[in-house]
């Protein structure tokens, strides 16, 4: 066999191993939908892969991706399977028996994961064995059709001589129109299985059966000065649909309210454990708080205000009576993530909750239904644990955390930080007076002031929209008369009422968030 006969061939063994991989997750992917995300082979493996990535993987792809980092990991996993398969197939030219033992081997990795994760029930491998067989046979067809037997055999049984012929392979064209028609059926099946649906699916049927009542504490009327009004900047009130989300879970868990309890123990006087009614019938109050990830880059989008609805904390651990010794909060999410919070930030004054809704509605899956916590002047990963069941009253030389296990504070307090939303980077805009604003929050202190500068001008003091709490971002404007036409520059800085400036200084987010002046290039024409 020449050269050029054995790369053909070998190039077609590439076609069928990932043609037949495409269609064993799609169809695997689609049965899945009759049974739970965990029994979704693309989910669980990626899901699988989410606790081994170092933090040095994680901090640029969240800073890159924002919101989508969780489908650039699906699509991440699916290329991989995509790639070795592919060299699988290269192999099933000379080796078949062992190509398809190897392929074999490769898909029943997800029938292990699936089986390892506690939520998954024995059936739920169905989808992935159902897959396997499909595929397998897909692949045998397409090796059947498009590699001869001697080629593939040669060195496999001494019973079938070098160089001899007992199939003939399909033309160029045949073959390669059933490998498209059956990769179209695996890639139809992908796009309406159970990941892509448990990756944009924002409610469930769990979340209709919560109804919440009316706050015994409402939240101040935002006034109409919180705004600036300036075309392009953010509302005051972020939406639940574009509210930020980073977590640690490709498919949000879908709870129960009926099931739901929260249970507080650890280093206390009496454990208390809450149903959902039971948190229903407390006196619920309503707060304005803007949360931020710490992941989030400097300027970046990775923060939100809402009006949150929901008990305080520190009257839930009351309850409890925690140990005087005791001087952190570990909460447990249904998940298994797990946050480490200050005590004190849960005891204190400020608005933390244990929360049911948000701008009016329960929660939704993707923000943490049917409770999470919010605590003003803590990042996220410290503070806002989604899912969340148990609080765990502890040490932090005894415990530690999720996040914290990878290189991030164990506290991580909210520090001062501003961005510019008017102009967007690159921008085009008229000639002639120029318009900038934006946002700024300093949580547990508030803003002071923010100033901006042109190009290598002189700070200039903006004018702040009304504060409607200290644990709400703050929104800015500024003008700058006849601005030259060219390339420009905005920085902008921001103070919090306690004296402390926006250092300039930049550094990536590990510990304790990114830093450094928010700058922006656009033009004037």
């Amino acid at each position: 066999m020449n050269r050029k006969t054995r790369a053909t061939h070998r190039f077609r063994g590439v076609v069928a191993g990932i043609v037949a991989t495409v269609m064993m997750f799609g169809l695997a992917d689609l049965i899945a939908r009759a049974f739970t995300p965990s029994a979704a082979p693309l989910l669980t493996l990626g899901q699988a892969i989410i606790p081994l990535a170092p933090p040095a993987a994680i901090k640029p792809v969240i800073a890159l991706f924002g919101d989508n980092d969780k489908l650039v990991l699906v699509l991440s996993t699916g290329l991989g399977a995509i790639v070795l398969a592919g060299l699988i197939g290269a192999l099933a030219v000379s080796r078949r028996r062992l190509a398809t033992t190897l392929l074999v081997v490769a898909g029943l990795v997800p029938v292990i994961v699936i089986v390892l994760r506690p939520e998954a029930g024995a059936i739920d491998v169905i989808p992935t064995l159902i897959g396997i067989a499909v595929g397998i046979t897909v692949f045998l067809l397409l090796l059947r059709f498009g590699v001869p037997t001697s080629t593939a055999e040669a060195t496999d049984s001494p019973d079938v001589a070098r160089g001899s012929r007992t199939s003939e392979p399909l033309s160029r064209r045949r073959f390669f129109g059933l490998a498209g028609a059956v990769g179209t059926i695996g890639a139809v099946t992908i796009a309406a299985g159970q990941t892509l649906v448990s990756l944009t699916q924002e409610a469930g049927a769990a979340v209709a059966k919560l109804v919440l009542p009316d706050p015994a504490k409402k939240a101040a009327a935002i006034p109409a000065a919180a705004s600036t009004d300036l075309d392009g900047t953010v509302p005051f009130v972020t939406e639940a649909k574009d509210f930020y989300r980073i977590d640690t879970v490709l498919s949000p868990p879908v709870i129960d309210p009926e099931q739901w309890s929260l249970r507080i123990h650890g280093m206390v006087e009496e454990e208390v454990t809450l149903t959902m009614d039971d948190v229903l019938d407390l006196p619920l109050e309503e707060h304005h708080i803007t949360l931020t990830c710490v992941s989030n880059p400097v300027g970046g989008d990775l923060v939100g205000n809402a009006t949150w609805l929901g008990y305080p904390v520190r009257d839930l651990l009351a309850r409890a009576r925690p140990n005087s010794q005791a001087d952190m909060v570990l909460s447990h999410s249904f998940d298994g993530f797990t946050a480490s919070t200050p005590i004190g930030a849960l005891t204190d004054d400020r608005a933390a909750l244990l929360a049911v809704g948000m701008n009016g509605q329960p929660l939704t899956p993707i923000h943490g239904f049917p409770a999470r916590l919010v605590v003003p002047g803590l990042y996220g990963f410290v503070s806002a644990t989604k899912w969340v069941t148990e609080l765990e009253v502890t040490r932090f030389d005894e415990k530690t955390a999720y996040w914290t296990d990878r290189g991030w504070d164990a506290k991580a307090p909210i520090l001062v930080a501003s961005r510019i939303e008017v102009p967007k980077p690159l921008a085009k805009v008229p000639a002639g007076d120029l318009r900038v604003g934006g946002t700024a929050w300093a949580q547990r202190s508030g803003i002071d002031r923010v100033e901006v500068k042109l190009d290598d001008g002189e700070w200039t003091q903006a004018d702040l929209a009304e504060e409607v709490t200290i644990d709400t971002w703050r929104q800015w404007r500024a003008e700058f008369a006849e601005v030259a036409a060219g390339s420009h520059t905005l920085t902008v800085r921001a103070t919090d009422k306690d004296g402390t400036v926006q250092t300039a200084k930049r550094r990536d987010s590990i510990p304790n968030s990114a830093t450094g002046h928010h700058h922006i290039q656009f033009r004037v024409e």
